[in-house]
């Protein structure tokens, strides 16, 4: 069972060489990378995070398998003397000792865990962007018309933001997930968790063009069923979307940094600022649990409060004005 390192004793003290400390760096990056499956920038980063650690107790002369609580708090102290770090630098590193001390209790390399009774450095959670109505309008209608390439473009922007789904789920719909006669699309969200999500009146319609006008031009005698294909008739992919929409929110002049989960985002609030209640919009998103959704109740607020001050009489005007 894991133990809590609590306080140093003079006996724990002394000179450690680096022979031990660098193998248990390591040993703990191999099992990132061979048993985690974890990519190579990550694992660089979870590298200089630990050397970062590890040179620190190197200057009190202590092995990080037998660091303490007091070692790992000080540590944090540290990285506050010259500059204070983001909040989600310190998240980060906080997660990355708690991982690197659960794996070497577990390989029987350390006798306690000196992360245990130390509080997580919280990362505040960013506001994710979303369009307004005139911005969403403007992007939409980027694709135009007359070329299969513009129709699939139109139908896959309006699924974006007209049913809120992920890039992946996009790209990987078939010919039957989209009901044009129910109105409504049929995904596999994250955990295969399958979800029905209704579509309203313009994306049925992008659909329906994109199905006759757009899909049998695109790769002639394509033998996939996904829905949207490229010139080659093969799905799209994620990449590929991306692209599309930053050259259309190029076009429609938006400022702001626009990706596909952009209109999710802008799904979520839109639909939460119009009334909807948050466990219709959690089952539309396909979210496990109810908290992830509520972040769109702050963007909801924030935009009640756009409009209380920007229409109502006494809100942003001293008395006799006008």
């Amino acid at each position: 069972m894991t133990m809590i390192a609590g306080e140093r004793t003079a006996a724990d003290a002394g000179p450690r060489t680096r022979d031990r400390e660098e193998p248990l760096i390591e040993e703990f990056i191999a099992y990132l990378r061979f048993e985690k499956g974890l990519a190579e920038n990550t694992i660089a980063s979870y590298r200089r995070d630990l050397e970062q650690y590890r040179r620190f107790l190197g200057r009190r002369g202590v092995d990080p398998a037998r660091a303490h609580t007091s070692d790992v708090r000080d540590f944090f102290t540290s990285l506050g003397d010259e500059r204070a770090p983001a909040e989600a630098t310190l998240a980060r590193k906080g997660s990355v000792l708690r991982c690197f001390y659960r794996f070497l209790c577990r390989e029987g390399l350390a006798e306690a865990d000196p992360t245990v009774a130390v509080a997580s450095p919280r990362r505040g959670r960013r506001l994710p962007t979303v369009l307004n109505q005139a911005e969403g309008r403007a992007l939409l209608a980027q694709p135009g018309t007359g070329k299969p390439a513009a129709y699939r473009d139109a139908a896959m922007l309006e699924l974006l933001y007209g049913a809120g789904l992920r890039v992946s789920e996009l790209v990987e719909l078939r010919l039957s997930d989209v009901d044009p006669e129910g109105g409504y699309v049929h995904c596999f969200g994250k955990g295969s968790r399958e979800r029905v999500v209704p579509l309203g009146e313009p994306a049925l319609r992008a659909v329906e063009r994109y199905l006759r006008r757009g899909r049998p031009f695109l790769g002639k005698g394509a033998k996939t069923e996904h829905l949207f294909l490229n010139r080659f008739g093969r799905g799209m992919t994620r990449q590929s979307v991306h692209r599309m929409l930053v050259r259309y929110a190029r076009q429609a002049g938006l400022t702001k940094k626009v990706s596909p989960h952009t209109l999710r985002h802008t799904f979520a609030t839109h639909l939460l600022a119009g009334g909807a209640d948050l466990r219709s919009v959690q089952e539309m998103l396909g979210h496990a649990d109810v908290a992830t959704t509520q972040i769109y109740t702050h963007l909801s607020r924030g935009r009640l409060r756009e409009v209380y001050f920007s229409a109502h009489p006494r809100a942003g005007r001293k008395e006799g004005d006008g």
